[in-house]
């Protein structure tokens, strides 16, 4: 078995094992008809080509005529010679026209006397995304008799937000360095940046935000525009769009103004004058992500305005192109302000709701916190009524182990797409709030988004860790159908990225669903959060007070509030009161320790380390010592797994995974003996009989320096 580096992800296209399906795949595809007039529809008709030649082995024919075709792929006029009022509602076309731009209809169309199969769309994008699940469907093993499929995605816009700096470094970027050489850039083009659009169309992904959310205003220079319009001709044929975080001093640092007010008439000119800039060089501009009065980060509120007076401006700024938009983050809190964290968000935030212009989305981390390995969903999805949200999440592993551990990220983003905020009764989800279903029902569609802080670099496999590929796929499949099943996810995954061995699939697959479960367990069972070492993130750090941190809510203690008396955040009404944010009858059921589920106990309460445990019975100190090491204890299973699969896997990759699975359990061990050594000098109590002895003091750990 050769040995790869995993630069192909999951688009490795190898041979399609099996007689009779090969036969059946090469019958399908004998001749195909596929006009390719633009940039996109020549991207597909390349990566058609390109797939098919790996997957049947043989070179592709494509032919003059569609009448000569078994394959035809395309627009309805471009490919079939129809126009819309020649497609009746007994057509797979006929759904299209209530589907967006990027849907497609793969099935079978009559060709004279004869049936040929069909990937169609009413627009390039569709017909790309089209073909890349046809391509989906030949890796995976899927039954290739009479498909039918149509799919339209169920967010509008599915963006990477890279935090890549200007020096080429990548903040929590795990591997290597930005994929942007920006000293090389406009001149030299890496077929790298080719292989990232594709990778990202193969998975519906349609933008990119280029540059770290704490932007340096350089971005907006024309040297630099020149290098990210040259971006945007890469991205363009694959459907992507590109976007740019825009430092709200911009006007200062370029402009030479005094103020960056954003009530100031000669500011407001000069973000217009900026806006035409870029639109002169990429006419398909996104539009602006912007961070603002967040861990000092400049904003409007330096000039006693609010948030929507600055989202505002730069929506102005925008408004002369309407596929434009400005994205403002939520995750915005004061250093100043003695409040709960949890809070902090939604009280700057909620009262602005119905003030943004309409070119205006709020972009909410998935958690009110920032990114844990379990949050509860952001109250804010439940409150924003009148404002298009859109929900941010992070595939890079800053809280999960960064580039060493093996956590499935599908999962939690599952958890998150599916919680109820009972925004006006049950079954408002945060996915069917943040894809725009809410503003559709009562005000007009506008289009929703999903956001993911992406987790690729310039390491030869992408990710740095193999399997964190699975996290920008799972990402891409979810922000085109969040209904699908984080199992169905990784099992497509694993097919195209490894083997489509049933004797590899099943274990491995069992393996990544229990991995995200077993990172909770060893580093923040039942509710805790915000334990890590202060700074990097890396490992544990629940001492961590403002003596290190330099601000309360940037310490551990801050959020675990451990003593004598017990351990959490009492968020009831007798604490923070955070709780009072969340919609009733959710607001109940957290409220409640007895209706509380426990996953999220101590996030929301604060319980005496004797405490009974409902679904075990043991105290909160058993019960705490048992999830460390449940957690701990899933990592040697993963590991015998992984060995069990060696036949499977060419040695170069088994071999990564197998030396990263054993830093892992190293790494997971230390949080187990740091976390319970350091709880245990507030619950002085003993471990459980029948668990491992805590290894080493508690001083080794609070000296070590990762």
């Amino acid at each position: 078995m050769t040995d790869e580096d995993g630069y192909r992800l999951w688009l490795r296209y190898e041979p399609i094992a099996g007689a009779d399906r090969l036969a059946q795949a090469r019958a399908l595809c004998a001749s195909i008809y596929m006009p390719a007039p633009t940039p996109t529809l020549a991207a597909a008709r390349d990566e058609l080509a390109h797939g098919l030649r790996g997957l049947l082995g043989d070179e592709v024919r494509f032919c003059d005529t569609a009448g000569d075709a078994t394959l035809i792929v395309g627009t309805p006029a471009g490919a079939l010679g129809l126009d819309s009022g020649a497609i009746d509602d007994g057509s797979p076309l006929f759904g299209l026209f209530w589907m967006t731009t990027d849907a497609f209809v793969i099935g079978t169309v009559p060709v004279g006397a004869r049936a040929a199969l069909m990937i169609a769309s009413f627009y390039e994008p569709g017909v790309l995304y089209g073909v890349f699940h046809f391509l989906r469907l030949l890796q995976t093993g899927a039954p290739l008799d009479a498909i039918a499929v149509e799919s339209g995605p169920q967010f509008g816009l599915r963006m990477l937000d890279h935090w890549d700096n200007l020096d080429g470094s990548i903040e929590r970027g795990y591997a290597g360095r930005s994929l942007w050489r920006w000293d090389e850039l406009p001149g030299t083009i890496s077929p790298r940046l080719r292989d990232y659009a594709r990778a990202n169309a193969s998975v519906g992904i349609n933008a990119a935000v280029l540059n770290n959310v704490n932007a340096s205003a350089l971005i907006l220079t024309p040297v630099y525009l020149h290098k990210v319009a040259a971006l945007a001709d890469v991205f363009r044929p694959w459907g992507i769009r590109v976007f740019l975080s825009a430092n709200f001093s911009a006007p200062i640092d370029l402009g030479g103004l005094p103020t960056a007010d954003p009530l100031d008439d000669a500011v407001a000119a000069w973000w217009r004058a900026k806006a035409d800039e870029i639109f002169a060089l990429i006419p398909d501009f996104g539009g602006f992500l912007v961070k603002a009065n967040s861990e000092g980060q400049p904003g409007p509120q330096d000039y006693g305005r609010t948030h929507a007076d600055g989202a505002n401006l730069l929506a102005d700024a925008l408004a002369g192109n309407p596929n434009a938009i400005v994205i403002w983050r939520a995750f915005v809190y004061k250093a100043d302000v003695d409040e709960d964290r949890a809070k902090q968000a939604f009280a700057e935030l909620a009262p602005l709701d119905g003030q943004f212009r309409p070119n205006v989305r709020i972009q909410i981390k998935h958690g009110p916190i920032d990114f844990q390995p379990r949050e509860p969903f952001h109250p804010l999805f439940g409150a924003l009524t009148l404002t298009q949200t859109f929900l941010e999440l992070q595939i890079t592993q800053e809280y999960l182990g960064q580039g060493t551990h093996l956590a499935y990220l599908a999962p939690l983003f599952k958890e998150v797409l599916d919680a109820d905020t009972y925004t006006t009764g049950p079954g408002w989800t945060v996915a069917r709030i943040a894809d725009g279903t809410l503003r559709a029902a009562g005000m007009g569609h506008l289009i929703g988004g999903i956001a993911g802080v992406a987790n690729v670099g310039d390491d030869p496999n992408w990710c740095g860790h193999p399997f964190a590929q699975a996290n920008w796929y799972a990402f891409g499949r979810l922000a085109w159908n969040y209904h699908l099943a984080p199992a169905d996810i990784a099992d497509e995954w694993l097919r195209m990225t490894f083997t489509r061995d049933d004797r590899f699939v099943a274990p491995v697959k069992q393996m990544m669903l229990a991995s995200r479960e077993a990172v909770v367990d060893y580093m923040t069972p039942l509710g805790l959060h915000h334990i890590m070492a202060e700074g990097h993130h890396h490992g544990p750090g629940p001492w961590v007070d403002g003596a290190d941190a330099g601000r309360a809510d940037w310490t551990s203690v801050y959020y675990h509030r451990a003593d004598a008396d017990g351990i959490g955040f009492d968020r009831t009404a007798t604490g923070s009161d955070a709780l009072a944010l969340y919609r009733s009858p959710l607001r109940e059921q957290l409220s409640d320790v007895a209706s509380c589920p426990e996953n999220l106990l101590l996030w929301f309460h604060h319980l005496p380390w004797d405490h009974r445990i409902r679904s075990s019975g043991r105290t909160l100190w058993d019960e705490l010592c048992h999830r460390y090491s449940a957690g701990v204890d899933a990592v040697p299973r993963m590991q015998a797994t992984w060995d069990g699969v060696a036949a499977f896997v060419d040695p170069a990759r088994h071999a990564h995974v197998q030396q990263l699975l054993a830093i892992q359990e190293q790494e997971a061990r230390w949080w187990r003996n740091a976390c319970l050594l350091y709880f245990q000098t507030f619950s002085r109590r003993p471990l459980p009989d029948g668990l491992e002895p805590l290894q080493g003091t508690l001083d080794d750990y609070r000296n070590f320096k990762a």
